[in-house]
């Protein structure tokens, strides 16, 4: 038996439960080195009990939940004008109610749908293809009650350090203090990666676990070398910091990136030194799709046709950024290698996009 699989067993013997729809977001600093494998395997052992119920029409669409990620961060403050924007367009369903609640992003959303606590969630891409063969951070736990329903904006990487912290290279944060992002967020799974591509393991570095709005914070106070964050381009909360203090992005070197390619579904972008006042020159990042899915559990295909003409038909009445991604020629960016939530495919094939 796994490691992974003792600790669900332990976890579940003590009746803890670690994921929470709500406080469980990118701002969470807990140090649960495990968290992500434990939760998807107390949440694989959970869903066993339900053998993969069909949707219905029993579901109750006055409380649904869309699982985001950090208050701090990108998902939280759009998926919140996401979900108004839904709940207030959506067609033929009465007492329609989506709410958007903080968690740990990416793998905690996916998490959520398999045992039932979300309805929807955002998620880095990558990861949620890895779930649906037990990889990564789904080790040995297969996801497929979950289906893709549209791209919501490219997610870039980026690092940021204090001006004067005398940081300029990834091979720098050997020995430095450094937010990784939550358990269970794309954030800490790239950041991982990131520093692999450098060496850089475990103990290397001391490590914060936290969204990228506390370690904001921190680095603002000089109490963080440097933090990762997977984020829109350009992010307030970066906007946000450089007011009070001076920082930079750290580059990926080409080095460093031909690693993430060859080992990963990350692809490189040149942030434009234009994205920020502080910015003097472009800077290589890498970037991946913040994508929307759905379970196919709780919701119906003609609740997912419904939720997602819905957000595309009216992604104009969302004021955040990154809401400007969220367009019909940008819909399917994202899906390959998932499967689509039969909901959206009958939206995507009658607005012309899917063929």
């Amino acid at each position: 038996m796994s490691k992974k699989f003792t600790s669900m067993f332990a976890l579940v013997a003590t009746g803890s439960l670690l994921l929470a729809a709500c406080g469980n977001d990118d701002g969470n600093a807990g140090n649960t080195e495990n968290g992500p494998a434990n939760e998807v395997n107390e949440a694989n052992d959970a869903n066993e009990g339900n053998n993969g119920n069909a949707a219905s029409g029993d579901v109750d669409v006055n409380n649904l939940q869309l699982g985001t990620g950090s208050v701090g961060g990108t998902y939280y403050p759009l998926g919140q004008e996401m979900a108004t924007t839904i709940s207030n367009n959506i067609e033929g369903f009465d007492g329609f109610d989506l709410s958007a609640v903080s968690s740990g992003a990416s793998v905690d959303n996916i998490v959520g749908i398999l045992q039932g606590e979300m309805d929807l969630g955002m998620t880095v891409h990558l990861p949620a293809v890895d779930s649906l063969t037990g990889a990564g951070d789904f080790e040995g736990v297969e996801v497929d009650n979950f289906g893709f329903m549209g791209h919501i904006y490219p997610e870039v990487m980026q690092i940021v350090t204090t001006a004067d912290s005398g940081i300029e290279s990834i091979a720098d944060l050997e020995g430095a203090s450094i937010n990784i992002g939550p358990p269970g967020s794309g954030t800490q799974a790239a950041a991982r990666l990131i520093l692999e591509a450098y060496g850089l393991e475990d103990g290397d570095y001391e490590p914060f676990e936290e969204g990228f709005g506390d370690a904001a914070g921190r680095l603002q106070d000089g109490n963080l070398d440097a933090s990762f964050g997977l984020l829109g381009l350009p992010d307030s909360s970066i906007e946000e910091l450089s007011i009070s203090r001076d920082i930079t992005l750290i580059p990926i070197s080409d080095e460093g990136m031909a690693y993430i390619e060859e080992n990963s579904g990350y692809g490189s972008l040149s942030i434009s030194a234009d994205s920020y006042d502080f910015l003097e020159e472009d800077v290589q990042a890498m970037t991946a799709y913040a994508v929307l899915v759905g379970s196919t559990d709780t919701i119906s295909e003609d609740l997912g046709y419904a939720i997602t003409k819905a957000l595309f038909e009216n992604s104009g009445d969302i004021t955040h950024p990154q809401g400007a991604n969220l367009t019909t020629e940008n819909a399917l960016l994202g899906s390959d290698d998932l499967p689509m939530h039969p909901g959206a495919e009958r939206y995507f094939e009658e607005a012309g996009i899917l063929e």
